[in-house]
Protein backbone atom coordinates (compact mmCIF):
# COMPACT_ATOMS: atom_id res chain seq x y z
CA UNK A 1 0.00 0.00 0.00
CA UNK A 2 1.23 3.46 -0.90
CA UNK A 3 0.82 5.76 2.10
CA UNK A 4 2.99 8.80 2.71
CA UNK A 5 1.58 11.52 4.90
CA UNK A 6 3.88 14.04 3.15
CA UNK A 7 1.87 13.60 -0.03
CA UNK A 8 -0.72 16.17 -1.04
CA UNK A 9 -4.40 15.39 -0.48
CA UNK A 10 -5.01 15.09 -4.23
CA UNK A 11 -2.40 12.30 -4.44
CA UNK A 12 -3.59 10.52 -1.30
CA UNK A 13 -7.16 10.44 -2.65
CA UNK A 14 -5.95 8.44 -5.67
CA UNK A 15 -3.42 6.11 -4.04
CA UNK A 16 -4.06 5.65 -0.30
CA UNK A 17 -5.39 2.23 0.68
CA UNK A 18 -4.70 0.61 -2.70
CA UNK A 19 -2.16 -1.92 -3.97
CA UNK A 20 -1.84 -4.42 -1.17
CA UNK A 21 0.30 -7.32 -2.30
CA UNK A 22 -1.43 -10.70 -2.66
CA UNK A 23 0.97 -13.61 -3.22
CA UNK A 24 3.12 -12.80 -6.27
CA UNK A 25 0.92 -10.06 -7.80
CA UNK A 26 -0.43 -6.66 -6.80
CA UNK A 27 -3.91 -5.58 -7.96
CA UNK A 28 -4.01 -2.06 -9.38
CA UNK A 29 -7.27 -1.33 -7.52
CA UNK A 30 -8.58 -2.90 -4.34
CA UNK A 31 -10.72 -5.98 -5.14
CA UNK A 32 -14.16 -6.62 -3.66
CA UNK A 33 -13.79 -9.25 -0.95
CA UNK A 34 -17.30 -10.59 -0.44
CA UNK A 35 -16.43 -13.47 1.93
CA UNK A 36 -18.11 -13.40 5.32
CA UNK A 37 -15.51 -15.53 7.07
CA UNK A 38 -11.86 -16.56 6.60
CA UNK A 39 -9.68 -19.52 7.57
CA UNK A 40 -6.00 -20.38 7.52
CA UNK A 41 -3.96 -23.49 6.85
CA UNK A 42 -3.37 -23.81 10.57
CA UNK A 43 -6.13 -23.12 13.10
CA UNK A 44 -3.57 -21.69 15.48
CA UNK A 45 -3.07 -18.81 13.03
CA UNK A 46 -6.81 -18.03 13.11
CA UNK A 47 -6.67 -18.10 16.90
CA UNK A 48 -3.84 -15.56 16.89
CA UNK A 49 -5.77 -13.33 14.49
CA UNK A 50 -8.81 -13.41 16.80
CA UNK A 51 -6.50 -12.49 19.68
CA UNK A 52 -5.09 -9.52 17.68
CA UNK A 53 -1.61 -10.98 18.06
CA UNK A 54 -1.06 -10.87 14.28
CA UNK A 55 -2.86 -8.98 11.51
CA UNK A 56 -5.43 -10.86 9.46
CA UNK A 57 -9.09 -11.41 8.68
CA UNK A 58 -11.48 -13.70 10.55
CA UNK A 59 -15.11 -12.51 10.22
CA UNK A 60 -16.51 -9.59 8.23
CA UNK A 61 -18.32 -8.07 11.20
CA UNK A 62 -14.82 -7.67 12.65
CA UNK A 63 -13.17 -6.48 9.45
CA UNK A 64 -13.06 -6.87 5.68
CA UNK A 65 -10.10 -6.26 3.34
CA UNK A 66 -12.05 -3.97 1.01
CA UNK A 67 -13.55 -2.01 3.89
CA UNK A 68 -10.16 -1.79 5.58
CA UNK A 69 -8.65 -0.30 2.41
CA UNK A 70 -11.36 2.39 2.37
CA UNK A 71 -10.73 3.13 6.04
CA UNK A 72 -7.03 3.62 5.37
CA UNK A 73 -7.86 5.91 2.45
CA UNK A 74 -10.17 8.16 4.49
CA UNK A 75 -7.82 8.21 7.48
CA UNK A 76 -5.02 9.40 5.19
CA UNK A 77 -7.17 12.20 3.77
CA UNK A 78 -8.24 13.41 7.22
CA UNK A 79 -4.77 13.10 8.72
CA UNK A 80 -6.05 10.55 11.26
CA UNK A 81 -4.36 7.47 12.61
CA UNK A 82 -7.33 5.17 12.15
CA UNK A 83 -10.85 5.05 10.69
CA UNK A 84 -13.93 2.89 11.07
CA UNK A 85 -16.44 2.58 8.23
CA UNK A 86 -20.12 2.10 9.08
CA UNK A 87 -23.37 1.24 7.33
CA UNK A 88 -24.58 4.87 7.33
CA UNK A 89 -23.58 8.35 8.40
CA UNK A 90 -25.96 8.14 11.34
CA UNK A 91 -24.40 4.85 12.43
CA UNK A 92 -21.01 6.57 12.33
CA UNK A 93 -22.35 9.44 14.42
CA UNK A 94 -23.82 7.02 16.95
CA UNK A 95 -20.54 5.13 17.27
CA UNK A 96 -18.51 8.33 17.57
CA UNK A 97 -20.67 9.67 20.40
CA UNK A 98 -20.76 6.36 22.27
CA UNK A 99 -17.00 5.97 21.82
CA UNK A 100 -16.34 9.47 23.08
CA UNK A 101 -18.52 8.92 26.15
CA UNK A 102 -17.33 5.41 27.02
CA UNK A 103 -15.39 6.41 30.14
CA UNK A 104 -16.72 9.93 30.56
CA UNK A 105 -19.66 11.85 31.96
CA UNK A 106 -22.75 10.92 29.91
CA UNK A 107 -23.49 14.43 28.75
CA UNK A 108 -23.16 16.32 25.46
CA UNK A 109 -23.09 19.98 24.50
CA UNK A 110 -24.11 20.21 20.84
CA UNK A 111 -24.35 22.97 18.28
CA UNK A 112 -27.78 24.58 18.18
CA UNK A 113 -28.13 23.99 14.42
CA UNK A 114 -27.54 20.40 13.28
CA UNK A 115 -28.82 17.84 10.81
CA UNK A 116 -32.34 16.86 11.87
CA UNK A 117 -31.53 13.16 12.31
CA UNK A 118 -28.59 14.06 14.56
CA UNK A 119 -30.89 16.12 16.77
CA UNK A 120 -33.31 13.17 16.95
CA UNK A 121 -30.49 10.78 17.80
CA UNK A 122 -29.40 13.02 20.65
CA UNK A 123 -32.91 13.59 22.00
CA UNK A 124 -34.85 10.40 21.20
CA UNK A 125 -32.16 7.70 21.30
CA UNK A 126 -29.36 8.87 23.57
CA UNK A 127 -31.64 10.89 25.86
CA UNK A 128 -33.73 7.94 27.08
CA UNK A 129 -30.47 6.00 27.52
CA UNK A 130 -29.35 8.54 30.11
CA UNK A 131 -27.17 10.77 27.92
CA UNK A 132 -28.20 14.38 28.42
CA UNK A 133 -27.76 16.98 25.67
CA UNK A 134 -27.65 20.75 25.93
CA UNK A 135 -27.70 22.86 22.79
CA UNK A 136 -25.69 26.06 22.41
CA UNK A 137 -24.36 28.29 19.64
CA UNK A 138 -20.67 27.58 18.90
CA UNK A 139 -20.52 30.90 17.03
CA UNK A 140 -21.28 32.75 20.28
CA UNK A 141 -18.06 32.14 22.27
CA UNK A 142 -19.44 33.39 25.58
CA UNK A 143 -22.65 31.35 25.37
CA UNK A 144 -20.76 28.28 24.19
CA UNK A 145 -18.19 28.42 26.98
CA UNK A 146 -20.92 29.02 29.56
CA UNK A 147 -22.81 25.95 28.36
CA UNK A 148 -19.68 23.78 28.45
CA UNK A 149 -18.64 25.08 31.87
CA UNK A 150 -22.11 24.53 33.37
CA UNK A 151 -22.89 21.18 31.69
CA UNK A 152 -19.42 19.64 32.16
CA UNK A 153 -20.02 17.33 29.18
CA UNK A 154 -18.08 14.24 28.27
CA UNK A 155 -17.96 15.56 24.72
CA UNK A 156 -19.11 18.40 22.51
CA UNK A 157 -20.56 18.00 19.02
CA UNK A 158 -20.52 20.51 16.18
CA UNK A 159 -20.80 20.48 12.40
CA UNK A 160 -18.02 22.17 10.46
CA UNK A 161 -20.65 23.77 8.21
CA UNK A 162 -24.05 23.57 9.92
CA UNK A 163 -26.89 21.85 8.09
CA UNK A 164 -28.85 23.66 6.65
CA UNK A 165 -28.09 27.23 7.83
CA UNK A 166 -24.45 26.97 6.67
CA UNK A 167 -22.93 28.68 9.69
CA UNK A 168 -19.21 27.85 9.94
CA UNK A 169 -18.09 26.70 13.37
CA UNK A 170 -14.80 28.07 14.79
CA UNK A 171 -13.43 24.55 15.26
CA UNK A 172 -10.16 25.77 16.73
CA UNK A 173 -11.99 27.80 19.39
CA UNK A 174 -14.46 24.97 20.05
CA UNK A 175 -11.54 22.61 20.65
CA UNK A 176 -9.76 25.04 22.97
CA UNK A 177 -12.84 25.58 25.13
CA UNK A 178 -13.79 21.89 25.22
CA UNK A 179 -10.34 20.64 26.14
CA UNK A 180 -9.97 23.29 28.80
CA UNK A 181 -13.06 21.78 30.42
CA UNK A 182 -11.87 18.17 29.89
CA UNK A 183 -14.41 17.42 27.13
CA UNK A 184 -13.69 15.57 23.90
CA UNK A 185 -14.63 17.09 20.53
CA UNK A 186 -16.71 15.28 17.90
CA UNK A 187 -17.03 17.05 14.53
CA UNK A 188 -19.37 16.19 11.67
CA UNK A 189 -17.37 17.45 8.70
CA UNK A 190 -19.54 16.04 5.91
CA UNK A 191 -20.22 19.43 4.29
CA UNK A 192 -16.58 20.53 4.41
CA UNK A 193 -14.71 17.36 3.39
CA UNK A 194 -10.95 17.12 4.01
CA UNK A 195 -10.41 19.48 1.07
CA UNK A 196 -11.73 22.45 3.06
CA UNK A 197 -10.80 21.52 6.61
CA UNK A 198 -9.21 18.68 8.60
CA UNK A 199 -10.58 19.07 12.14
CA UNK A 200 -8.12 16.59 13.65
CA UNK A 201 -5.30 18.98 12.75
CA UNK A 202 -7.08 21.63 14.84
CA UNK A 203 -7.25 19.29 17.83
CA UNK A 204 -10.64 17.60 17.36
CA UNK A 205 -10.80 14.05 18.73
CA UNK A 206 -13.23 12.30 16.39
CA UNK A 207 -14.40 13.32 12.90
CA UNK A 208 -17.54 11.91 11.28
CA UNK A 209 -18.47 11.84 7.59
CA UNK A 210 -21.45 10.55 5.68
CA UNK A 211 -19.77 8.54 2.92
CA UNK A 212 -23.01 8.86 0.96
CA UNK A 213 -22.32 12.52 0.28
CA UNK A 214 -19.17 14.18 -1.07
CA UNK A 215 -16.73 11.37 -0.35
CA UNK A 216 -18.41 8.74 -2.54
CA UNK A 217 -20.04 11.48 -4.58
CA UNK A 218 -22.21 9.58 -7.07
CA UNK A 219 -25.44 8.85 -5.21
CA UNK A 220 -24.89 5.08 -5.14
CA UNK A 221 -23.42 4.45 -1.66
CA UNK A 222 -24.99 4.50 1.79
CA UNK A 223 -22.30 4.63 4.43
CA UNK A 224 -20.45 6.59 7.09
CA UNK A 225 -17.02 6.76 8.64
CA UNK A 226 -15.38 7.85 11.90
CA UNK A 227 -11.77 9.06 11.79
CA UNK A 228 -9.76 9.37 14.98
CA UNK A 229 -6.62 8.39 16.85
CA UNK A 230 -5.47 4.95 17.93
CA UNK A 231 -6.58 5.57 21.51
CA UNK A 232 -10.22 5.30 20.46
CA UNK A 233 -9.79 2.10 18.42
CA UNK A 234 -10.59 -0.41 21.24
CA UNK A 235 -13.86 1.28 22.27
CA UNK A 236 -15.10 1.91 18.74
CA UNK A 237 -14.21 -1.58 17.54
CA UNK A 238 -15.93 -3.16 20.53
CA UNK A 239 -19.13 -1.17 19.88
CA UNK A 240 -19.07 -1.80 16.13
CA UNK A 241 -18.40 -5.52 16.44
CA UNK A 242 -21.22 -5.93 18.94
CA UNK A 243 -23.81 -3.68 17.32
CA UNK A 244 -22.85 -4.84 13.83
CA UNK A 245 -23.32 -1.55 11.97
CA UNK A 246 -20.63 -2.46 9.45
CA UNK A 247 -20.20 -1.33 5.86
CA UNK A 248 -20.45 -3.95 3.11
CA UNK A 249 -17.55 -4.62 0.70
CA UNK A 250 -19.46 -3.53 -2.42
CA UNK A 251 -20.31 -0.18 -0.83
CA UNK A 252 -16.71 0.18 0.31
CA UNK A 253 -15.46 -0.46 -3.22
CA UNK A 254 -17.79 2.15 -4.71
CA UNK A 255 -16.93 4.68 -2.01
CA UNK A 256 -13.22 4.14 -2.48
CA UNK A 257 -13.54 4.63 -6.22
CA UNK A 258 -15.54 7.82 -5.65
CA UNK A 259 -13.02 9.28 -3.21
CA UNK A 260 -10.30 9.14 -5.86
CA UNK A 261 -11.94 12.05 -7.70
CA UNK A 262 -13.03 13.98 -4.59
CA UNK A 263 -10.52 16.85 -4.99
CA UNK A 264 -11.53 17.38 -8.61
CA UNK A 265 -15.26 17.15 -7.94
CA UNK A 266 -15.21 19.28 -4.80
CA UNK A 267 -13.19 22.07 -6.42
CA UNK A 268 -15.74 22.23 -9.24
CA UNK A 269 -18.67 22.11 -6.83
CA UNK A 270 -17.18 24.95 -4.77
CA UNK A 271 -16.72 27.02 -7.92
CA UNK A 272 -20.26 26.31 -9.12
CA UNK A 273 -21.71 27.14 -5.71
CA UNK A 274 -20.01 30.55 -5.82
CA UNK A 275 -21.55 31.29 -9.22
CA UNK A 276 -25.02 30.07 -8.24
CA UNK A 277 -25.06 31.82 -4.86
CA UNK A 278 -24.05 35.12 -6.45
CA UNK A 279 -26.82 34.78 -9.04
CA UNK A 280 -29.46 33.83 -6.46
CA UNK A 281 -28.57 36.87 -4.38
CA UNK A 282 -29.62 39.14 -7.28
CA UNK A 283 -32.88 37.38 -8.16
CA UNK A 284 -36.04 39.30 -7.19
CA UNK A 285 -37.81 36.11 -6.10
CA UNK A 286 -35.08 35.23 -3.58
CA UNK A 287 -35.40 36.76 -0.12
CA UNK A 288 -32.22 35.45 1.51
CA UNK A 289 -29.15 33.40 0.55
CA UNK A 290 -26.88 31.54 2.98
CA UNK A 291 -23.44 30.72 1.59
CA UNK A 292 -20.05 30.67 3.38
CA UNK A 293 -18.40 32.45 0.45
CA UNK A 294 -20.64 35.50 0.79
CA UNK A 295 -18.54 38.51 1.94
CA UNK A 296 -21.49 39.40 4.20
CA UNK A 297 -21.69 35.94 5.77
CA UNK A 298 -21.75 36.25 9.60
CA UNK A 299 -18.78 33.90 9.91
CA UNK A 300 -16.62 35.43 7.19
CA UNK A 301 -13.65 35.87 9.57
CA UNK A 302 -13.79 32.17 10.51
CA UNK A 303 -14.05 31.15 6.86
CA UNK A 304 -10.99 33.20 5.97
CA UNK A 305 -9.05 31.79 8.92
CA UNK A 306 -9.89 28.11 8.44
CA UNK A 307 -10.76 27.45 4.77
CA UNK A 308 -8.39 27.56 1.77
CA UNK A 309 -8.82 30.65 -0.43
CA UNK A 310 -11.69 30.29 -2.88
CA UNK A 311 -13.07 27.07 -1.37
CA UNK A 312 -16.29 27.62 0.55
CA UNK A 313 -18.13 24.32 0.04
CA UNK A 314 -20.76 23.28 -2.46
CA UNK A 315 -23.84 23.98 -0.32
CA UNK A 316 -26.26 26.90 -0.55
CA UNK A 317 -29.52 27.51 1.26
CA UNK A 318 -32.03 30.16 0.33
CA UNK A 319 -35.53 31.45 0.94
CA UNK A 320 -38.06 32.08 -1.84
CA UNK A 321 -39.87 35.37 -1.32
CA UNK A 322 -43.53 35.12 -0.31
CA UNK A 323 -43.57 31.35 -0.93
CA UNK A 324 -45.23 28.67 1.13
CA UNK A 325 -45.23 24.90 0.95
CA UNK A 326 -47.39 24.84 -2.19
CA UNK A 327 -45.14 27.28 -4.07
CA UNK A 328 -42.00 25.39 -3.02
CA UNK A 329 -43.45 22.10 -4.27
CA UNK A 330 -44.38 23.81 -7.55
CA UNK A 331 -40.81 25.14 -7.88
CA UNK A 332 -39.29 21.70 -7.27
CA UNK A 333 -41.68 20.06 -9.75
CA UNK A 334 -40.72 22.66 -12.37
CA UNK A 335 -37.02 21.79 -12.27
CA UNK A 336 -35.87 20.03 -15.45
CA UNK A 337 -32.21 19.16 -14.75
CA UNK A 338 -31.66 19.75 -11.05
CA UNK A 339 -32.64 16.71 -8.99
CA UNK A 340 -35.24 17.38 -6.24
CA UNK A 341 -34.14 14.52 -3.99
CA UNK A 342 -32.91 13.80 -0.47
CA UNK A 343 -29.13 13.94 -0.39
CA UNK A 344 -26.19 16.15 -1.30
CA UNK A 345 -22.66 16.05 -2.61
CA UNK A 346 -23.50 14.17 -5.81
CA UNK A 347 -22.08 15.03 -9.22
CA UNK A 348 -25.54 16.32 -10.16
CA UNK A 349 -27.05 19.42 -8.58
CA UNK A 350 -29.73 18.65 -6.01
CA UNK A 351 -32.41 20.66 -4.23
CA UNK A 352 -33.91 19.55 -0.92
CA UNK A 353 -36.82 20.94 1.10
CA UNK A 354 -35.75 20.57 4.77
CA UNK A 355 -39.29 20.80 6.27
CA UNK A 356 -40.20 17.74 4.18
CA UNK A 357 -37.03 15.69 4.57
CA UNK A 358 -33.84 16.44 6.54
CA UNK A 359 -35.66 18.29 9.36
CA UNK A 360 -39.13 16.78 8.93
CA UNK A 361 -39.21 15.13 12.35
CA UNK A 362 -38.67 18.41 14.15
CA UNK A 363 -41.71 20.42 15.19
CA UNK A 364 -42.64 23.47 13.13
CA UNK A 365 -41.73 25.68 16.11
CA UNK A 366 -38.32 24.00 16.43
CA UNK A 367 -37.68 24.52 12.72
CA UNK A 368 -38.66 28.17 13.00
CA UNK A 369 -36.23 28.63 15.90
CA UNK A 370 -33.48 27.19 13.70
CA UNK A 371 -34.45 29.57 10.87
CA UNK A 372 -36.04 26.93 8.64
CA UNK A 373 -39.30 28.38 7.34
CA UNK A 374 -41.78 26.98 4.84
CA UNK A 375 -40.00 28.92 2.06
CA UNK A 376 -36.55 27.46 2.83
CA UNK A 377 -34.57 25.33 0.34
CA UNK A 378 -31.11 23.74 0.37
CA UNK A 379 -29.10 23.34 -2.82
CA UNK A 380 -26.08 21.10 -3.39
CA UNK A 381 -24.11 22.29 -6.41
CA UNK A 382 -23.04 19.57 -8.82
CA UNK A 383 -20.32 19.54 -11.46
CA UNK A 384 -22.48 20.58 -14.42
CA UNK A 385 -21.88 23.80 -16.35
CA UNK A 386 -22.90 26.58 -13.94
CA UNK A 387 -24.86 28.29 -16.72
CA UNK A 388 -27.12 25.25 -16.99
CA UNK A 389 -27.72 25.14 -13.23
CA UNK A 390 -28.67 28.82 -13.24
CA UNK A 391 -30.91 28.47 -16.28
CA UNK A 392 -32.86 25.65 -14.64
CA UNK A 393 -33.28 27.61 -11.42
CA UNK A 394 -34.42 30.67 -13.32
CA UNK A 395 -37.09 28.91 -15.36
CA UNK A 396 -38.43 27.14 -12.25
CA UNK A 397 -38.50 30.38 -10.25
CA UNK A 398 -40.31 32.14 -13.10
CA UNK A 399 -43.01 29.48 -13.07
CA UNK A 400 -43.25 29.76 -9.31
CA UNK A 401 -43.57 33.52 -9.65
CA UNK A 402 -46.58 33.11 -11.92
CA UNK A 403 -48.22 30.83 -9.32
CA UNK A 404 -47.46 33.22 -6.46
CA UNK A 405 -48.78 36.24 -8.34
Amino acid sequence: MLHKTAMKLETLAVHAGDRKQADSFVPVTTPIHSAVSYFYKETETLDRVFANEIPGQNYSRYGNPTVNALEQQIAALEGGQWALACASGMAAMHLALLGALTDRRKSVVAGSVLYGATIRQLMDILGPAGIETRFADPNDPAAWEAAVAEQRPGCVLVETIANPMLRVAPIDRVVEIAHRHQALVVVDSTFATPLLLRPLELGADLVVHSLSKYLAGHGDVLGGVVVTGEEFRPALQAISRTVGSVLGPFEAYLAMRGVKTLPLRMARQCSNACRVASWLATHPRIERVNFPGDPQHPDVAIVRRLFPPGLYGGMISFEVREAGRQEIFHFMDALKMIVPATSLGDVHTMVLYPPMSSHRELSAKHRQRLGIGDNFLRLSAGIEAPEDIIEDLEQALNKTSLLGD
